[in-house]
């Protein structure tokens, strides 16, 4: 047995096992300290020296509204690469960026929100952007090499930790919070779980975002597959994160519960480990919570297995363990590789058609008209869950 240093407690020596030191850290946080970990924005704990923490990171194609970063294409450009080595690069570059930003701000998490494999299943959606494909096989391979290039190559610790959205079948925006998708066992299977499973089972995936939708009847944030399918993926302790308002929408616009406190005990005892709700106000969630476990809703042993997983996750990113942590010390941000990396995936995104002589083209004209309102505009380049372009080309420019 290896004796970590005296005076130092368990969860602090780095020699031991994750698991061991989860253990000795979840028997020293009072309960109200476990309940108030479950909020997006889990509290500083200082009389053990445990710094906040909050999940979520908008990551979809580069760090996204945090201030300027390298912005590449949208999700669906880098799913028309065909490119998995590319895709793989592109997120080594996003998570080295996500390190040296959060270095000087730490207000950038590393609880990465990303990717999207919800597959473009109808062109109406009007968030196609942000998936990959309308094949499960490509999105599962695409998502897969980024989910790699975020974590990071080194055994013990990871860059960033990604989550992967929607969970499950989420493909309209119209009533997204009360529309129910009906999806029969082969589709569901063959289809909407395969994206997500694919890229579950390669090892790189931290967790996933429930989406607001029900499916088949039943609200993705209670949903039985988190238990059932996900979670029998992998070895490895998986983070469930609501999306945002999701937990109170359960109440408030699906009326599939009567109070809050029924539906947060059923979210947890569903899966749900981290509740994203009210902004940075942890307070309405807290209560929930609470009132939960004072009408025998929950009980603590639901609240520690949330809580392990919210810490597996802190564990690997090497909070515990600054010294040891590889990439503590990134600072590769905006730099000129990360924007020829950028330009390369540009021009292997582009989809090249032949003109067979129906568009009245001559071989190589001289002049080109760019028009339309976005013809000299960044709305045209940026996209949604982007970061800002320190040296951005209009299409006009370009």
């Amino acid at each position: 047995m290896t004796a970590h240093p005296p005076h130092t407690p368990p969860f602090r020596d780095p020699h031991l096992p994750f698991a061991k030191r989860i253990d000795d850290l979840l028997s020293r946080l009072t309960l109200d300290e476990k309940i108030g970990f479950l909020h997006q924005f889990a509290p500083a704990v200082d009389r053990l020296g445990i710094a906040a923490f909050r999940t979520g990171q908008e990551a979809l194609h580069g760090v996204a509204w945090m201030g300027p970063a390298t912005v590449f294409p949208q999700a669906v450009g880098l799913g028309a690469t065909w490119n998995t080595e590319l895709v793989q690069r592109i997120g080594e570059a996003v998570s080295k960026e996500i390190r040296a930003m959060r270095a000087r701000d730490d207000r950038v998490g590393l609880n990465v929100w990303a990717p999207t494999v919800n597959l473009l299943r109808h062109p109406l959606w009007g968030r196609n952007e942000e998936g990959y494909s309308e094949d499960p096989k490509l999105t599962s391979a695409i998502a897969t090499a980024y989910t790699h290039g975020l974590r990071g190559d080194d055994p013990t610790y990871w860059r960033t930790a990604p989550v992967l959205k929607h969970w499950l079948a989420h493909n309209n925006e119209t009533d997204r919070s009360t529309s129910s998708s009906s999806v029969r066992p082969r589709v569901l299977h063959e289809y909407d779980l395969r994206a997500f499973r694919e890229a579950v089972e390669a090892g790189a995936v931290a967790g996933v975002m429930p989406a607001y939708n029900l499916v088949n009847g039943r609200p993705n944030h209670v949903s039985p597959y988190l238990r059932e399918q996900l979670r029998t993926w992998t070895q490895e302790e998986l983070l469930v994160c609501s999306d945002a308002g999701a937990p109170s929408n359960l109440v408030d616009h699906e009326h599939y519960f009567d109070t809050h406190e029924e539906a947060t005990a059923a979210s947890l005892r569903a899966g749900v480990d981290s509740f994203t709700d009210h902004g940075t106000d942890s307070s309405q969630m807290i209560a929930r919570i609470q009132g939960a476990l004072d009408q025998g809703l929950l009980t603590e042993a639901e609240i520690d297995t949330a809580v392990r997983r919210q810490l597996s996750v802190r564990f690997r990113l090497g909070e515990f363990d600054p010294g040891h942590d590889p990439h503590a010390d990134v600072t590769d941000f905006d730099t000129p590789a990360h924007r020829a990396l950028n330009l390369e995936t540009a021009r292997r995104s582009l989809v090249l058609l032949k003109n067979d002589g129906l568009l009245p083209l001559k071989a190589a004209p001289k002049r080109i008209a760019v028009i339309g309102p976005n013809a000299d505009s960044m709305d045209a380049l940026v996209g949604n869950y982007n970061g800002t372009p320190s040296k951005p080309i209009t299409l006009l420019a370009g």
